[in-house]
C-alpha cells in the first residue's frame, strides 16, 4: 500500500510539473538609443503597445494568430514571425537600425531570416546605384538580383514555409515594379541628357512678393526641390535641405522650392493652397527661393520635366543646361559628391 502510495504521488508530481504549452508569446528585449516610450506590435487587425523602460528594456506577452507583424519603435519599423509558444528576446540599436536586429530565443531563427533578407534587399535595391545604369545594365542587374534572392530563400529551408513561399512570390511583382520606377527615371534621363537647354519657368509667384524667373538665377548652378505641403517624404527631406542650403550659403549655387500645392489638394482653393504654401514657409523657416507653381502639377516646367510623383529634385547649371533631370535627395551622400564634381 506505502509503495502504491509512492507511486501515485510520484505520478501526480510528474503530471503537475509537465509544462503545459503556452498559448501566448513572450517578447522582450533591449533598445538601444529609443525613440519613444513605448514598441508597437501590429498587423492588419492587430495591434498591441508594450512600454519600453527608461534603459531602454522592455518585456511582455501576446496571445496572436501565427504569422508576421510589424514592430514600430515610434521612428522605424522591422518585421517579427510571431506563433504562440515563442520566446523572443529582440536586441537592436535605433543609429543602425536594420543592420542591428537580432533576435534569440525559442522562434527567433524565422525573425532573424527576416532581419537578414531586409538588409539583403535594401542593398541589392540601391536605387542611387540602380538609376545609374542604362535600360540593358538595368535588366541585367536585376536578373542577377532574382537569382540571389531566390538562392537566399532556398538556402533556408528551416524556416517557417509560409514565409518562404511568400518572399518568393513576391519577388516577380517587387523587381517588375523596380523596373518600371527606374526605367521612367533612366528614359527621363534620355530625353533631358546632361547639358541639354534647361526647361524654363518665367515669373513664378515668390513667397516674398516678388516674382523669379530661371533666368535670373543665370551664372549659379540652381537645385530645384518639388514639393508640397501635403507630401510627406517631401517634408521629410525638410531638415537635410535646410542643413545643406546652409553649407553651400554663399557658394556658386541657389536652392530653389518649387511648389505645386493646388486647388484639388486644398478643398478647390486656390487662395488656400497659397495659405497652407505661405504658413509652412514660415512655420518650418524654409531658406532658399520659395516658389508657387502657379498650376500647380499642370505648370508647363512641372510637365515638361515630367514630374509625376514628389518630391523630384533637378540639378540646373549656371548656362540654364540640364545637369540632371532627377538628381539625389537632400538626405543622400551622394548630392554632395556631385556638388563636388562640379566644383560648387
Amino acid at each position: 500500500m506505502k509503495k502504491l502510495l509512492i507511486l501515485c504521488c510520484a505520478f501526480a508530481t510528474a503530471v503537475a510539473c509537465k509544462e503545459e504549452p503556452k498559448d501566448y508569446v513572450t517578447l522582450s528585449g533591449t533598445i538601444t538609443n529609443k525613440n519613444s516610450d513605448s514598441l508597437v506590435v501590429r498587423t492588419r487587425g492587430f495591434s498591441k503597445a508594450i512600454q519600453v523602460n527608461q534603459d531602454g528594456t522592455f518585456k511582455d506577452t501576446l496571445k496572436v494568430e501565427t504569422g508576421l507583424y510589424f514592430l514600430y519603435d515610434g521612428s522605424e519599423s522591422t518585421s517579427v514571425f510571431l506563433k504562440n509558444g515563442f520566446d523572443l528576446n529582440l536586441t537592436l540599436d535605433t543609429k543602425a537600425f536594420d543592420e542591428t536586429v537580432k533576435y534569440t530565443g525559442t522562434g527567433s531563427e524565422h525573425s532573424n531570416f527576416l532581419a537578414e533578407k531586409a538588409l539583403l534587399q535594401e542593398n541589392l535595391l540601391n536605387m542611387e546605384e540602380l538609376t545609374k545604369l542604362d535600360k540593358a545594365g538595368l535588366e541585367t542587374k536585376l536578373d542577377n538580383i532574382k537569382t540571389e534572392l531566390t538562392r537566399f530563400y532556398e538556402a533556408n529551408s528551416h524556416v517557417d514555409t509560409s514565409i518562404i513561399n511568400k518572399g518568393k512570390n513576391e519577388i516577380e511583382p517587387m523587381l517588375n515594379f523596380y523596373k518600371q520606377y527606374i526605367g521612367e527615371s533612366i528614359a527621363l534621363k534620355e530625353e533631358l541628357p546632361k547639358g541639354s537647354p534647361s526647361p524654363v519657368f518665367n515669373d513664378f509667384e515668390n513667397f516674398d512678393g516678388t516674382t523669379t524667373s530661371l533666368s535670373d538665377l543665370k551664372g549659379k548652378y540652381v537645385y530645384v526641390d518639388v514639393w508640397a505641403t501635403w507630401c510627406g517624404p517631401c517634408k521629410a527631406e525638410i531638415p537635410s535641405l535646410k542643413a545643406l542650403e546652409k553649407e553651400y550659403h554663399g557658394k556658386n549655387i541657389e536652392f530653389v522650392s518649387l511648389s505645386i500645392d493646388d486647388d484639388r489638394s486644398h478643398g478647390g482653393s486656390w487662395d488656400k493652397a497659397r495659405e497652407n504654401w505661405k504658413a509652412m514657409v514660415t512655420d518650418k523657416e524654409l531658406g532658399g527661393i520659395q516658389l508657387f507653381a502657379p498650376k500647380g502639377w499642370q505648370t508647363q516646367f512641372v510637365q515638361d520635366y515630367k514630374i509625376k510623383g514628389i518630391p523630384r529634385f533637378l540639378l540646373i547649371d549656371p548656362n540654364g543646361n540640364v545637369v540632371t533631370p532627377d538628381a539625389p535627395r537632400p538626405s543622400s551622400a551622394s548630392i554632395k559628391e556631385l556638388f563636388t564634381e562640379l566644383n560648387i
